[in-house]
């Protein structure tokens, strides 16, 4: 296995006040993953957010980008530490505490189902294991991001946080949205980023859907306060959008994602830092 589970793209010292992260495109699948399985590696895709992270790195130029490469059947990034399945994880503990509809569906900080699929896993996992994976992946993952956030607020006075994922169709193309900006319903980012970034979409004649059904996950509540001027938003790309009609590989809908991301990330930059983008 890897000793690295993301990888950064982009100088020591950001560039731009907007820092960009893929957390569920991770394709890397360890041999103590596949090990525990009881249903195919391929299943797993169901998971990913299958490569969101071609978007972001065709459309980045200098910002700081977090890529992780081991998937979120492993960990999942985008969950807290505590949000672990008692159905699954023998050091799962809820104070009492109802579960969230998330860890009921089988979609906590280990994932334990995934689709049609069913459970994912042969077996329970013990404490420790879900322990060293939280050490050695997720808090890395978070401590990372944190650091190049609170560097990009230092040299700019702002940093914004651009978090790429992707969804199903939400239903035909014509009427659906598109792409899904999501700001925790205005707790993780200031208002007028979200404003710029619809009107992008709407420049490049994709609709959008504000926080519906996606509003984001722990990565914007744990890394935006406004109050201190970081942001985050999260981008929920319909993957018909990009990826070709198994939605498996990118597709000829790549390079338009691409060129959304791109003005998405010069207007977010615009406005963070007005009448200049940060990067040039």
């Amino acid at each position: 296995m890897s000793e690295t589970s993301f990888v950064r793209h982009g100088p020591p010292e950001p560039l731009s006040p907007v820092v960009l992260s893929v957390p569920h495109a991770g394709r890397d699948y360890p041999e103590a993953l596949r090990a525990l399985l009881r249903v195919p590696v391929a299943a797993l895709r169901g998971l990913e957010d299958r490569h969101a992270d071609a978007i972001a790195l065709a459309a980045r130029r200098d910002e700081t980008l977090f890529v992780a490469t081991r998937p979120r059947a492993w960990i999942d990034l985008n969950r807290a530490e505590h949000d672990r399945d008692p159905r699954l994880d023998d050091g799962a503990w809820t104070h009492g505490a109802p579960l969230s509809a998330k860890i009921r569906s089988g979609l906590g900080l280990v994932p334990r189902r995934v689709g049609n699929a069913g459970d994912i896993w042969q077996r329970r996992l013990t404490a420790d294991e879900v322990q060293q994976r939280i050490h050695a992946d997720h808090r890395p993952w978070h401590e990372a991001i944190a650091a190049a956030l609170a560097s990009a607020r230092a040299r700019f006075g702002v940093a914004v946080l651009l978090d790429v994922h992707s969804m199903p169709p939400l239903g035909p193309p014509a009427t659906a949205a598109r792409l899904v900006p999501g700001d925790r319903f205005g707790k993780s980012a200031a208002a007028r980023f979200l404003g710029r970034i619809e009107g992008v979409a709407r420049a490049h004649g994709v609709r959008t859907a504000a926080n519906t059904p996606y509003s984001g996950g722990h990565i914007l509540e744990r890394h935006g306060e406004p109050r201190r001027s970081v942001h985050a938003i999260q981008l929920e790309f319909d993957r018909s959008f990009y990826l070709d009609s198994a939605l498996d590989q990118p597709g000829p809908g790549l390079e338009t994602a691409v060129r959304l991301l791109r003005d998405i990330i010069d207007s977010v930059a615009d406005e963070a830092l007005p009448g200049a983008i940060a990067a040039e």
